[in-house]
């Protein structure tokens, strides 16, 4: 089976999708690779790239687009040109799009990802062009695949419910977290928090700041604790995040809060690890893989129930609703006064992570394009 693969958010997305992208590709290539039939990926990618291609995953070509990402969107999207992603790939059996917009195809089956609902359910959050795209191309790619990939069973159900895609064509794929993420030693840990001038008990979060990662409820929740604790985000301002800015000026806790852009997985495994908690308030997620992230590196999480985080942390994590600050508090002053229910929630934490393995989403994804291509 030859595969082609819309890869560019896997060499221009640090995070977000771009890790998805090359996480589940990744397993992809080693499933395939592993498997009784022959099979090849070509990876197709608009530029500059930030991210190296991979150089090392088996049975892997790569091969650019023609224009730059932005104009590759609007040929591809907008002006529908009739450039088939099968095609370009010298011949594809399948073709796969693993950001929310599935590329023209010839003849090949289509398949895409979903990765959440939340310009339809949020969509004051959304920066208004980018809402307006999603309008328009999400629900068009999801009637043009032929198979539909959801980030967690609460995403599939958005996509059936709000997009009336058909049930049997959605299938749940979960993110895992990268082998990076696992619990560092003590001197590691020091060494990190004195690089970006982080120490004492804080609390953590991640994400582009934009408004459904609802940071300013974390501002409130560090009024309501005791001085010494302090709050570190990790993650690019990013769009309608003016009035999050201005939230956190008038917190009366802009001193304790410390934003860093920039850090690698290397050092985000340890700012996890020296973390009280990943405070994740988000307002609705369709999967949430920083909880996953830090679960993994050994730390309690307190999430929300937006969207599909209780569904991913479970009883591993505290739920809290996204806008109690006083229950973020409370959380996170029970696991800095009650050792026991610390380590109870990181070892509960540890075996949830565990759960989540991107070599079994990529057997699976194989198989269920095998099932398409048979079809």
């Amino acid at each position: 089976m030859r595969i082609a693969v819309d890869f560019t958010a896997g060499v221009r997305q640090p995070a977000g999708v771009g890790r998805y992208t090359r996480g589940l590709v990744r397993a992809l290539s080693l499933a395939a690779a592993a498997d009784d039939e022959d099979h090849s990926l070509t990876l197709l990618w608009s530029g500059p790239k930030r991210i190296p291609l991979p150089n090392d995953w088996p049975g892997v070509t790569t091969r650019r687009l023609p224009l730059d990402e932005r104009w590759m969107t609007v040929a591809w999207q907008r002006l529908h040109l009739p450039f088939p992603a099968d095609l370009y790939a010298g011949g594809a059996d399948i073709v796969y799009s693993s950001d929310f917009a599935l590329a023209p195809r010839w003849r090949a089956p289509g398949v895409v990802t979903i990765h959440d609902l939340s310009y339809v359910l949020f969509p004051d959050t959304h920066f208004p062009p980018l809402r307006r795209y999603l309008e328009t191309t999400v629900p068009r790619s999801v009637r043009a695949a032929s198979l539909v990939l959801a980030d967690s069973d609460q995403t599939r159900r958005d996509v059936i419910n709000h997009l009336g895609a058909d049930p049997a064509k959605v299938l749940t794929v979960l993110s895992a977290p990268d082998d990076v993420f696992k619990p560092a030693m003590p001197a590691l840990i020091e060494a990190v928090q004195a690089k970006w001038n982080v120490a004492g008990h804080y609390v953590i979060s991640v994400g582009t700041i934009q408004p459904r990662k609802n940071l300013p409820v974390i501002f409130e929740a560090l009024r309501q604790l005791p001085e010494t604790v302090r709050m570190v985000h990790v993650g690019r301002p990013g769009w309608l995040c003016d009035p999050i800015f201005e939230a956190l000026d008038r917190s009366g806790v802009k001193d304790r809060v410390s934003i860093l852009s920039g850090v690698d997985d290397d050092d985000l495994a340890a700012l996890y690890g020296g973390a009280v908690a990943c405070v994740f308030p988000s307002v609705y997620e369709g999967f949430g893989l920083p909880c996953v992230e830090a679960m993994a590196c050994g730390v309690p999480v307190i999430a929300s129930h937006g969207g599909s985080l209780a569904e991913v942390v479970q009883e591993a994590g505290i739920i809290v609703d996204p806008f109690d600050s006083g229950a973020i508090a409370k959380g996170v002053e029970r696991l800095m006064e009650d050792p026991e229910f610390r380590s109870a929630m990181i070892a509960r934490g540890h075996t949830q992570a565990s759960l989540f393995r991107w070599d079994d989403s990529g057997r699976k994804v194989l198989e269920a394009f095998k099932d398409v291509v048979g079809r």
